[in-house]
């Protein structure tokens, strides 16, 4: 038995009608369950119960056991003076709070199938624990539930754009360059990259926004790239002297070459190479904030990340390292990876923050108009038949995954909510 099944069974009152009783005898009415508390606090705010002839109303509080209560030091916390109800699975002990007020205890009775439902779903070996459930969810509810995932997602990796904008001092154009490092990253760099993008500054980056072979300098010297003993061809020693004179006239410290991951990527997804199309976005694009932000249709956003990073690397993928002649340019993939990951956020945010509903729903009409990610995760639903048309619906069957099925929160999920009921 879990707290969490628990506050469940208490917030849809699925415990028995019958049977009701606090520890004095008192008859229980639940009027309203009350509110989940996700902070400090009772787990219920604002309930309406009725204990014997009285109403109440307050908070509520769920353990596994009564003496819970004590255990967890709520008798000594005034934030849980307002508990009017104790619901427990087992009483075994009196409860009081810190007024050394007695507080109703009332023990939750249910239907012991809801619980081998539940335990069936969250001990599944399988990465979709109701991969093998007949009955899942009607049509209706799961297209519904599926809109309001996306729409979650969406709300969380705005929620991580935020946190760039606020460290930025509010500059949409800083935090675009360094969030659009990041996707230039992708999962593997992400990180060196966004630490690169820090440590060097957009607005030292458009100053040389003219000269392509100067802002690779500044970005593989920043990246601690050009101190390899293998990077010792003619373009490479060209790139380190305009580093060392770029370096010391603005102050920069670069990041640590060992953070770059080289290992099990295909050469195309190589740090370097991703830089080297980094520079060619600046050089070719400058100020990125009003094109995007002016950007209307697909055509608009292809053409700012149709790019190619310069010849050297048609012919390398790692400097001093000769390569057969590719032009290495921005792949259609990686343009709408960019787009989801990092623009749609970009535009759903600046249009939370201004009060702009037409940006947000432009972001949404971008990821109904991308096709769907492919991925190992996205192939198993495909499997169950669920259809991804577009990368609003893949992007919300990831969001599934991760954030439900993954930590097995099937209680907060309309599927296992329905199968748990069954």
């Amino acid at each position: 038995m879990t707290e969490d099944f628990l506050q469940y069974i208490w917030q849809y009152s699925l415990y028995l009608p019958e049977g009701n009783l606090t520890g004095e005898g008192e008859p229980v009415e639940t009027l309203l369950a009350g509110q989940p508390n996700a902070h400090a606090g009772p787990d219920f705010t604002d309930a309406r119960v009725r204990i014997g002839d009285t109403l109440w109303a307050g908070c509520v509080e769920i353990h596994l056991r009564s003496s819970d209560w004590e255990r967890h030091g709520h008798h000594l916390d005034p934030a849980y003076n307002s508990v009017v109800l104790h619901a427990v699975y087992q009483r075994d002990a009196d409860t009081y709070n810190a007024r050394r007020q007695k507080v109703p205890v009332m023990e939750l009775h249910f239907d012991a199938r809801y619980y081998d439902n539940y335990t069936r779903l969250t001990g599944s070996k399988t990465h979709i624990a109701c991969r093998d459930e007949p009955d899942k969810a009607d049509r209706l509810s799961l297209a519904l539930w599926l809109e309001r995932l996306a729409i979650e997602r969406l709300e969380q990796k705005t929620g991580a754009l935020m946190q760039t904008y606020a460290a930025t001092g509010g500059n949409w154009e800083e935090t675009l360059y360094q969030r659009l490092a990041r996707s230039f990253g992708f999962s593997l760099n992400a990180l060196p990259f966004e630490s690169l993008a820090r440590s060097l500054p957009l607005n030292i980056l458009l100053k040389h926004r003219d000269h392509l072979q100067q802002l690779e300098a500044l970005l593989f010297g920043q990246a601690g790239l050009l101190d390899s003993a293998d990077a010792a061809d003619g373009y490479c020693t060209e790139l380190r002297r305009e580093y060392l004179h770029l370096r010391k006239k603005y102050g920069l410290t670069p990041i640590d070459r060992f953070l770059w991951k080289f290992l099990r990527l295909r050469p195309v997804n190589f740090p370097t190479l991703r830089i080297a199309q980094f520079a060619a976005l600046i050089h070719r694009n400058g100020r990125l904030f009003s094109q995007i932000i002016e950007a209307k249709s697909m055509a608009d956003f292809e053409k700012i990340f149709d790019l190619q990073a310069s010849p050297y690397w048609d012919t390398h993928y790692v400097f001093g390292r000769d390569s057969l002649r590719r032009k290495k340019s921005f792949a259609a993939v990686s343009i709408r990876t960019v787009l989801i990951n990092t623009v749609v956020p970009f535009l759903f945010a600046y249009g939370k923050l201004h009060g702009a509903d037409e940006f947000c729903t432009h972001a949404v009409g971008l990821l109904e108009s991308l096709p769907p990610e492919k991925n190992s995760i996205l192939a198993s639903w495909e499997e169950l038949g669920v259809h991804q048309p577009n990368a609003l619906a893949s992007q919300a069957l990831l969001q599934l995954a991760g954030e439900y099925c993954r930590p097995r929160r099937c209680l907060s999920c309309v599927i296992g909510n329905r199968i748990v009921r069954k």
